[in-house]
């Protein structure tokens, strides 16, 4: 039996994570590894007690028809990567590594040239993460040195979306 290695086995449980999402677009799945050890997970839904966009039939965002990146304040979801932090402590995310994992809601496929949002950026950056791992394919990811996103601020040249 030959083994997968280490980042897509941590990528499979990120993308079934993602499966949890309740978003009517899009749904992603986070795990914060450290040491070889899961901190922690997150996926995309509603905060706690808010009905989801998937028990409610309808995204606010589609029916204004926002573009993709646009306007998260219009948004009832807590990203996954927000969640992912959330449900750790600071002094174990410092120098962790976060996995995420995008699957179109509509027919389960993954998110091809994702990345995290500006606003999950931020919260990945505070955070102390040092590297994101985002898959691509079933067997393709990209590594992003979080050190980019401090030297490339892309909030000084009005880039918008993802």
């Amino acid at each position: 039996m030959q083994r997968r290695d280490k980042h897509n086995y941590y990528l499979d449980i990120a993308q079934t994570v993602a499966e949890r999402g309740t978003c009517l677009r899009r749904n992603y799945g986070a795990i914060v590894v450290k040491n070889d050890e899961i901190i922690s997970t997150g996926y995309v839904g509603a905060p706690r007690g808010r009905k989801n966009c998937s028990d409610m039939g309808v995204c606010i965002r589609q029916k204004l028809q926002i573009p993709r990146g646009e306007r998260y304040e219009m948004c009832r979801s807590v990203h996954a990567e927000a969640n992912a932090i959330i449900s750790a402590s600071r002094h174990e995310l410092i120098d962790s590594t976060l996995y995420l994992v995008g699957l179109e809601a509509t027919d389960g496929t993954i998110v091809e040239g994702s990345c995290c949002c500006s606003m999950c950026k931020r919260m990945v950056i505070n955070a102390g993460i040092k590297t994101v791992i985002i898959r691509d394919t079933k067997d393709e990811f990209r590594e992003i040195p979080v050190q980019n996103w401090i030297d490339n601020d892309e909030s000084l040249d009005g880039t918008k979306g993802y």
